[in-house]
């Protein structure tokens, strides 16, 4: 008798689960309680595979020996205390999928830069001649993949949502590139809570597995003081530091990024052959770099890579210079830490678009930032107390919006030729728009009618 998998949401990562588990032999059932997409359904249609929109059947819940349920449910939630009360064992799609799959795996996580250096690395794997599967968080189901035998190696994008589901999940190199508080909503406002599901990432390595880890990011060093990961470590700096620096590592030494995997090898290339700019995108590079090293690709064809790499969509993504202004689409900044990174980016005065859901954001550390670059502050979300209270004292122009039309038409007015308009909220998208691609095409859709 088949083993019964019931998959809670029927989103991407849903759908690429019920495809896994159907050609693994499992009897599988989807449950959604919202409403599932046309595109989704006919999908799930095609593959004969069982889907409840609109409520839960808890009986048939109940029934699993198995559950895999989408990164965006709490365990808090009652329909998984029920799951959890009754000892059925409850996992992530991307657990889920390693357990079919035995390719080598690298996992990029941290607040900010995943998307960026997980592509980078696809990017740099592919003109190797690697043959990568690039997915996870970053828009294509792990799971799918490993269905469909996709690629030679897997490049993930993995959030602490996933994270917090795994139980062997094992990635042969791991990236953790900054730890800044986000999502706080999901981990009790309890910052250690959030840093610990971060460093699940490396909870099953061995000693033949390695981590790259920012060295001078406050909560990963505190955190490492006190837990020693099984995995071979590689820090990297950013800054210059007294430090002993152990062998491997990756440093910048201004304006070169010097990847040295073991004694006799290292990697240069100036940051200012990166295409993509900002101190941050130096993180992003270092950590594709020295990935790129430990698996031995050639030095010339990491350089050229990263020379040719345009970065991804919706983040700082120049859009249009209209009048003189440029406008340029961060919709993906969803917490505090990215939109620092896009304004401390800017070169000149800013009419920043801002707001959104709010998960526990304290709007006073961008205060020195916007004091110096920001001209005008452009609220748009439903709710924009918090961001109004912060900057009332600061910015002369505050304005709320409840539309990315107005919010558009409202920084054309306000922007003076040889000025930017920046999107980049700082905050979750759902409280207007389906997620931060749907924020950001319509933020270049509202732009192209000006």
């Amino acid at each position: 008798m088949s083993k019964k998998l019931v998959i809670l949401g029927a989103g991407i990562s849903g759908y690429g689960a019920a495809v896994l588990g159907k050609q693994k032999g499992f009897d599988v059932f989807v449950t959604d309680r919202g409403v599932v997409k046309e595109e989704l359904l006919s999908r799930f249609r095609e593959s004969e595979i069982t889907l409840q929109q609109g409520d839960h059947d808890m009986e048939r819940i109940l029934a699993a020996d198995l559950v895999v349920k989408s990164p965006g449910i709490p365990d808090a939630v009652p329909l998984m205390r029920a799951i959890l009360d009754a000892g059925i064992e409850s996992i992530s799609e991307i657990e889920f999928a390693s357990r079919y799959t035995t390719k080598p795996i690298v996992a990029i996580t941290g607040s900010n830069g995943k998307t960026t250096t997980t592509s980078l690395i696809g990017h740099i794997l592919e003109h190797a001649g690697m043959n990568p599967a690039v997915g996870g968080n970053i828009g294509k189901s792990f799971a799918l993949q490993v269905a469909r035998d996709e690629g030679d190696i897997h490049v993930l994008e993995v959030s602490s949502f996933q994270l917090d589901g795994i139980k062997t999940f094992a990635p042969h190199i791991a990236i953790l590139l900054n730890i800044t508080p986000d999502h706080l909503d999901r981990y009790d406002y309890e910052f250690d809570k959030y840093i610990e599901s971060k460093f699940q990432i490396t909870s099953n390595q061995t000693a033949d597995d390695y981590l790259i880890y920012n060295a001078q990011d406050p909560a990963i060093t505190n955190y490492l003081e006190s837990h020693t990961p099984d995995a071979k470590k590689v820090p990297q700096y950013l800054e210059p530091t007294t430090d002993p620096i152990p062998v491997p590592n990756a440093q910048l030494k201004d304006p070169y990024i010097e990847v040295q995997t073991d004694s006799t090898s290292i990697f240069e290339m100036s940051k200012d052959d990166l295409f993509i700019k900002g101190q941050h995108n130096v993180s992003n590079a270092m950590a594709a770099a020295t990935t790129a090293n430990l698996l031995k690709i050639r030095k010339e064809t990491i350089r050229q890579s990263m020379a040719g790499f345009k970065g991804v969509p919706h983040r700082m993504e120049p859009v249009l210079r209209i009048g003189g202004v440029q406008y340029i689409n961060d919709s993906k900044a969803t917490n505090i830490n990215a939109a620092y990174y896009a304004l401390n980016t800017m070169t000149t005065e800013v009419v920043w678009i801002v707001g959104g859901v709010d998960k526990g954001n304290d709007y006073t550390e961008l205060l020195p930032l916007v004091n110096r670059k920001v001209k005008a502050i452009i609220c748009l979300g439903i709710d924009n107390t918090k961001i109004m209270d912060a900057y009332q004292n600061t910015v002369d122009v505050i304005a709320e919006t409840d539309s990315m039309s107005e919010a558009v038409k409202m920084a054309n007015k306000l922007a003076d030729r040889g000025d930017s308009v920046l999107l980049s909220p700082a905050c979750a998208s759902f409280d207007l728009f389906e997620n931060y691609e749907d924020r950001g095409n319509q933020f270049k859709a509202a732009i192209r009618k000006l």
